[in-house]
C-alpha cells in the first residue's frame, strides 16, 4: 500500500475505510479502553508500557483474551514504519490502539467477540505550541471524577463524558481554560487527559496518590526524570487550595509531554509565567528522546 494504513480485525487496511458498527458496545455503551502514544524521530515512545496498561484495562472488563500483545507489538511497529515513509522526515505520528467487546456476540470459537483497531494521526503540534510559550489556564470543576467503586482509576477508557461536561464547564467561566476535577473526597485527581503534579520548593513535585489516578505514562516519565535532575518527587492528597499556592502547577500527557499550568482560574501560579522546574524537565525529555519537543512543535505550526 502507498497510501496511509491502520489495524482493523486482524487485517491491514486504508485508514480511510475504518468504521465501527453502529451495533458496537464500544460506540453503544462506551465500553473501549484505549492507548495512545506517539513516537520521538520516528520511534515509538514506551511501547511495552502502553501495551502493558492495555493488558490490564483488558483484564478488568473481561476481555484479556481479546489481544496477543506480542503480535499488536509488531502490528504497531509496521503500521508506524510504513506511514512515517508518508510524512516530512522531521515530522512525528501519533498512534491510537483501542479494543471493544464488539457486538456483543461470539465468534466462531464461542468467545465474546471483539473488536480490535490500531491507527496512526498527525500530531496536533498548532495546540500545544503556546502551552509551551505561555502555559495553560485551569478551572477547578464542579464536575467529579468517577469513583473508583464505578471503575478502577487504573482503568484507561473512552468512558469520558466527565471531561467533556468538565471542561464545558471550565470554558464557560473562562474561555480556552481546561478542567481540574476533584476526587468523590474533594482532592484533586486529574486533568481531563492530563495528570496534575504539584511542585513547592523544599518538598519537591507532588502527585495525588497513585492508587487513586490513571497510572500515566508520561507521569511515570515525570518522575525518572525529577530522579534524575535530584528533583524530590512525593505522592499525597492534594487539596484544591493548593493549586493557587504552589510554586509551580504542571501538567503532563503522552504527546505534549509536560507544560506548566499559569493560571487557576484567575489567580497566577507564581508569577503568571511557564515555571523553571517544567522548562526543566521538558528540557531532560527532550535530551531523552533526541528531539527538540517545543522546537519541533513550533516548527510544524508554522507550517
Amino acid at each position: 500500500m502507498t497510501d496511509e494504513i491502520a489495524y482493523f480485525q486482524g487485517t491491514l487496511v486504508a485508514a480511510s475505510d475504518l468504521s465501527v458498527s453502529v451495533r458496537d458496545q464500544g460506540f453503544v455503551l462506551g465500553v473501549t479502553v484505549s492507548e495512545r502514544l506517539r513516537t520521538f524521530g520516528g520511534k515509538l515512545f514506551r511501547l511495552v508500557e502502553h501495551l502493558r496498561r492495555l493488558s490490564q484495562s483488558l483484564e478488568i472488563i473481561g476481555l484479556a483474551e481479546a489481544v496477543a500483545l506480542p503480535d499488536l507489538a509488531i502490528i504497531t511497529e509496521q503500521l508506524v514504519t510504513h506511514n512515517l515513509r508518508l510524512l516530512d522526515p522531521a515530522d512525528d505520528l501519533g498512534v491510537c490502539m483501542f479494543v471493544t467487546p464488539g457486538d456483543g456476540g461470539l465468534d466462531d470459537e464461542g468467545n465474546p467477540s471483539s473488536t480490535v483497531c490500531v491507527y496512526t494521526y498527525p500530531l496536533p503540534f498548532r495546540t500545544w505550541v503556546d502551552e509551551y510559550t505561555h502555559g495553560s489556564q485551569v478551572v477547578v470543576s464542579g464536575v467529579q471524577q468517577v469513583p473508583t467503586n464505578c471503575w478502577p482509576a487504573e482503568l484507561k477508557c473512552r468512558s469520558r463524558m466527565h471531561y467533556y461536561l468538565a471542561d464545558r464547564e471550565a470554558a464557560r467561566q473562562i474561555p480556552g481554560a481546561r478542567a481540574i476535577l476533584l476526587d468523590d473526597e474533594g482532592h484533586v485527581s486529574e486533568a481531563s487527559t492530563a495528570n496534575v503534579l504539584l511542585y513547592r520548593e523544599g518538598e519537591g513535585l507532588i502527585s495525588p496518590c497513585l492508587h487513586k489516578i490513571l497510572p500515566g505514562i508520561s507521569l511515570a516519565t515525570v518522575q525518572e526524570l525529577a530522579a534524575e535532575q535530584k528533583i524530590d518527587f512525593v505522592n499525597r492528597d492534594v487539596q484544591p487550595n493548593e493549586l493557587q499556592t504552589a510554586d509551580e502547577v504542571l501538567l503532563c500527557s503522552t504527546s505534549p509531554c509536560v507544560w506548566s499550568v499559569t493560571h487557576v482560574g484567575e489567580t497566577p501560579v507564581g508569577d503568571g509565567l511557564p515555571g523553571p522546574v517544567a522548562r526543566q524537565l521538558l528540557q531532560a525529555w527532550s535530551e531523552r528522546v533526541g528531539i527538540d519537543i517545543p522546537g519541533q512543535a513550533r516548527a510544524f505550526a508554522a507550517r
